[in-house]
C-alpha cells in the first residue's frame, strides 16, 4: 500500500481564469475540430461531442438530431441486427462520421459486431466499452479487434491512468475513454471505492496519449456547459455526455407523470435495472454500480446542444482562444472552493 500526496482535482474544484482577447464576438469561434485517427489513418471534421452508449441516451433518434450539428453518438450495443437495418437503410456518405458502434468484449459481443459491420462495410467507427479497462481480456480483445478490422476507427474504455492510456493505445486504440465513476448515474466510487477525479484524469491522460498520436475521450463528470468547456480546456479532444442528454425526446426512456410534471427514466448502465433489462437481472457475484432516477422531461435535444456550443464557444472568447483546438494551449486553471451564488437555487 502506498499513498500519492498530490491533490487531484474533478471539474468543480477549478475555474478557467480570464485572459485578453482579441476576438469580438463568439461568432468568431470554430468548434469545429479536424483529427488524423493514429492506427486507422482516417480523417474527421465536426464538433467533438459524444452521446454516451447508453441505451437512454445513445439511440438512433439521438443520433439523428446530433448529426445535424456534426457531433457523434456512440450507439449502444442492444439494438437488434434488424434495428440496424431499419436506421440505416439508404443512408450514406458523412452521417456515417457521426456514429459509433458499441460493443463489449465477449463473443457473442464480437458475433454481433461482426453481423453488423459485414452487413454495412461503411461504419468507421467502433467504441469497446468495458467498465474496467484494466483487465488483460480487455487488451487481448482490442488487439484482436485491430488486427480484424486495420481500418476502422478503434475507442477504447474506460481507464484513468497515463500507463494504461499508453496501453490502449499501442494496442491498436485510436481513441481511449478517460473516466472512472463521474458519471451522474455511476455509484462505482461509493461500491468500490475506485476513481480518480475527473479533470486531473483528463489532463493526465490527454498528455500520454498525444505524445503517442493517440487521443482520449473526456467520458462523464460534466453538469453543466462550463464542466464541457473545462474539459476541452484540460486536454481532451472529445467530450462524451451522459446524464446532460437525459430527458429529452431523442432518450427514448420511458416518460413518468409524476404531481402534474412529466419525467423521463435515466439509469445507469450498471444499475440493477439496466441488468434486469438486458442480462436477466443482476448476477449473485456482484453489486449495482448505477442509479436510477427521473430526469425532468426537456423536449428536443436542440436547446441543450445550443446551450452547451454557446457556453463553449464564450469560454473561448474569455481566454481569447479562436477554436476549442486553442482553448487548452490558453487555459490557466485556478483552484476554488466555491462555483457559483447558490442564493436562488
Amino acid at each position: 500500500m502506498r499513498i500519492e500526496w498530490e491533490a487531484k482535482l474533478g471539474y468543480k474544484d477549478v475555474l478557467i481564469r480570464p485572459k485578453r482577447s482579441t476576438l469580438n464576438s463568439r461568432s468568431q469561434v470554430s468548434i469545429e475540430r479536424r483529427f488524423v485517427f493514429k492506427h486507422s489513418d482516417y480523417h474527421w471534421t465536426g464538433v467533438p461531442i459524444i452521446a454516451a452508449n447508453m441505451d437512454t441516451i445513445g439511440t438512433f433518434l439521438m443520433t439523428e438530431s446530433l448529426s445535424k450539428y456534426q457531433m457523434v453518438t456512440a450507439i449502444h450495443k442492444h439494438y437488434s441486427l434488424s434495428a440496424w437495418q431499419n436506421f440505416l437503410h439508404n443512408r450514406s456518405g458523412r452521417f456515417f462520421d457521426h456514429f459509433m458502434v458499441s460493443t463489449g468484449i465477449h463473443e457473442n459481443d464480437l458475433h454481433k459486431l461482426e453481423n453488423i459491420l459485414k452487413e454495412f462495410s461503411s461504419i468507421r467507427y467502433v467504441c469497446v466499452d468495458v467498465a474496467n479497462g484494466y483487465t488483460e481480456s480487455f487488451v487481448d480483445f482490442l488487439k484482436r479487434l485491430r488486427d480484424n478490422y486495420p481500418d476502422k476507427v478503434l475507442v477504447a474504455g474506460n481507464v484513468v491512468t497515463p500507463e494504461m492510456t499508453e496501453e490502449l493505445i499501442l494496442s491498436g486504440a485510436d481513441l481511449v475513454k478517460i473516466g472512472i465513476g463521474p458519471g451522474s448515474v455511476c455509484t462505482t466510487r461509493v461500491k468500490t471505492g475506485v476513481g480518480f477525479p475527473q479533470l486531473s484524469a483528463v489532463i493526465e491522460c490527454a498528455d500520454a496519449a498525444h505524445g503517442l498520436g493517440g487521443h482520449v475521450i473526456a467520458d462523464g463528470g460534466c453538469n453543466c456547459a462550463g464542466d464541457v468547456a473545462k474539459a476541452f480546456a484540460a486536454g481532451a479532444d472529445f467530450v462524451m455526455l451522459g446524464g446532460m442528454f437525459a430527458g429529452h425526446d431523442e432518450s427514448n426512456g420511458q416518460i413518468v407523470t409524476k404531481d402534474k410534471k412529466k419525467y423521463v427514466e435515466f439509469y445507469g448502465m450498471s444499475s440493477k435495472q439496466a441488468m434486469e433489462k438486458h442480462s436477466g437481472g443482476l448476477a449473485d457475484y456482484r453489486a449495482s454500480e448505477g442509479k436510477s432516477t427521473l430526469v425532468p422531461y426537456k423536449g428536443s435535444v436542440e436547446g441543450t446542444v445550443k446551450d452547451i456550443l454557446g457556453g463553449v464557444r464564450s469560454a473561448c472568447t474569455y481566454v481569447g482562444a479562436s477554436s476549442i483546438k486553442e482553448l487548452a494551449k490558453r487555459t490557466t486553471f485556478i483552484r476554488v472552493y466555491e462555483q457559483e451564488n447558490q442564493v436562488f437555487n
